[in-house]
């Protein structure tokens, strides 16, 4: 064999085998996305069947939260719920996801701003659409009894501007 047919031999399998690799990786990263997702399942739940928990990813002290797809804590999509009281405000704050939410019960009022203002909150009725960008600050202040609908990727938290007190 000449010395270009060996090169081009050679060639070949270096290609044939990056290839190979390249479908391995892309398997094993679809793979995960479907397990993430839970593309392979079905997922029916009433209102009844959903578990609200005062503990969660995004819950804060006052609130309830349940999720419906995913874990906001862990990498991949999640869907949650979160049922907030009539007069409960959150400081600014922001998360390292966008996140997009639906207020399906109450009148939720948010602003955007790195400090509260109340001339600057927009009130959402029932069936309002509002996005959460990352890392942009927001604050929210809730008018009614409020049930909201989030989707976003994780893992999200919440990061306040100005950290909260801590009591003694």
């Amino acid at each position: 064999m000449d010395w270009n047919a060996t090169l081009r031999l050679t060639l070949l399998s270096a290609v044939a085998g990056l290839m190979l690799g390249l479908s391995v990786a892309a398997g094993l990263m679809l793979g995960r996305a479907m397990a993430h997702t839970g593309a392979s399942s079905v997922l029916t739940l009433t209102p009844a069947e959903m578990k609200w928990t005062s503990q969660g990813a995004l819950a804060a002290p006052g609130l309830e939260q349940v999720n419906l797809i995913g874990d906001p804590a862990k990498p991949g999509p999640y869907t949650l719920r979160l049922k907030f009281p009539k007069g409960f405000r959150i400081a600014p704050h922001t998360y390292p996801d966008s996140r997009e939410i639906t207020i399906l019960s109450g009148v939720f009022a948010t602003g955007y701003g790195e400090s509260f203002d109340n001339t600057k909150l927009k009130s959402l009725p029932v069936g309002s659409f509002y996005t959460e960008p990352a890392n942009v600050p927001h604050y929210i202040e809730i008018e009614e009894d409020a049930v909201l609908q989030v989707s976003g990727t994780g893992p999200s938290r919440r990061k306040f501007i100005v950290p909260p007190e801590i009591p003694n």
